[in-house]
């Protein structure tokens, strides 16, 4: 079986080795996770809506840089560059990306 190389990977890695190092989303995101995972049943629902917020505001990042790139390309390249960053970033960052699939 051969595999082919991702047309966009090493772009689409360092796009998301950027956003890795300039937000402080996925680090908050990490402290809400484990603050919702270690509450009480009293706080829960408002921790995990925290962390649910945080979750949210990393798709909605991940989609614009997504977006911004795939603008500058024709219709069909755009396609495959959307594939190729949404199968990495669902990869590099799981349940984080989750708003990347919903826009599939």
């Amino acid at each position: 079986m051969i595999f082919r190389r991702s047309r966009f990977r090493e772009l689409v890695d360092r796009q998301l080795d950027l956003f890795e190092e300039d937000t402080e989303l996925l680090d908050a995101a990490a402290e809400a996770d484990a603050a919702w995972s270690q509450t009480n049943a009293e706080e829960s629902e408002e921790r995990y809506g925290e962390y649910q917020l945080l979750v949210d505001a990393i798709g909605e990042a991940l989609y614009e840089i997504r977006e911004t790139y795939a603008a500058t390309l024709a219709a069909d390249t755009a396609d495959q560059y959307r594939a190729d960053f949404d199968r990495a970033a669902r990869r590099r960052f799981g349940r984080l990306a989750a708003f990347l699939e919903e826009d599939d």
